[in-house]
């Protein structure tokens, strides 16, 4: 099957596993089920005639707003959405930022089933959005700070006490501030940070400085190392992972790195 015709064929498929009612839409004199090729086009915001050329593979390649519209039409979720750009022009859709809008239930009680290992949830911004109460322990009662301030920039540059903790702030500033320009980035919020930044480099003039040395690198991985004010040094190893389905959100786990 070619490119075009699995492209229709998904159209088709999806089209077909639509409520009609819930929708909306009359369920009375349907032949097939799912709905028509019209309440798709309407519900998409393009012509019927455009839809039934591209689910008969007639149209050509279709634009990415055209794209973008299916997908919101018939209700697909992120990764089918990617499918169905990798079908018509052969490539993901361009990122573009989308603001976190929290986590599941289920996520939830996978970093609270991490009962000795901090591990925290957070958004391209790096504003933390959950956490487990090993996190709390070990890292910084986040029930403590305005939701606002649960950010991990504004941690580091903005909290006397855990710049204390640090075992080497300096290293551990550039090391943060190049990973997040890297995550921005790949997120797609360049020009989302901007605000950010500004605020961010009023409070602190030494974040500031780190900003305007335009490093980036990656940071899946790597070691932490804090003096806790409760049980003295602790090494941590860290590895970060996107969440699957949610590219708005990454997950990092720290486990103690000796005895």
């Amino acid at each position: 099957m070619t490119s075009a015709a699995s492209f229709s064929a998904y159209l088709r498929d999806r089209r077909a596993r639509l409520d009609p009612v819930a929708l909306g839409f009359s369920a009375t004199r349907r032949r097939t089920p799912g709905l028509r090729r019209e309440e798709v086009a309407q519900r998409s915001n393009i012509s019927p005639t455009w839809y039934t050329w591209l689910e008969q593979g007639r149209g050509g390649a279709p634009s990415s707003d055209v794209l973008d519209r299916l997908a919101k039409g018939l209700l697909l979720t992120e990764p089918e959405r990617d499918h169905l750009y990798m079908l018509a022009l052969g490539h993901p859709p361009e990122v573009k930022y989308r603001a976190s809008e929290g986590i599941t239930p289920r996520l939830k009680r996978v970093l609270d089933a991490f009962e000795y290992s901090p591990a925290i949830v957070k958004t391209p911004l790096w504003d933390i959005v959950a956490w487990n109460k090993a996190a709390a322990a070990v890292l910084t009662n986040y029930d403590e700070l305005a939701p606002d301030q649960r950010n991990i920039l504004k941690i580091v540059f903005c909290t006397p006490h855990i710049r204390q903790m640090q075992v080497d702030w300096a290293l551990l500033a550039r090391s943060v501030v190049a990973a997040f320009r890297a995550d921005v980035s790949r997120a797609g919020a360049s020009t989302e940070i901007h605000e950010f930044v500004t605020e961010l480099g009023a409070r602190s003039p030494e974040f500031l400085g780190v900003w305007q040395s335009n490093d980036i690198q990656q940071q899946g991985e790597g070691t932490k190392r804090l003096q806790h004010p409760a049980v003295g040094l602790i090494e941590l190893e860290y590895s970060g992972f996107t969440v699957e389905g949610r590219s708005d959100l990454g997950l990092i786990v720290y486990n103690p790195s000796t005895d």
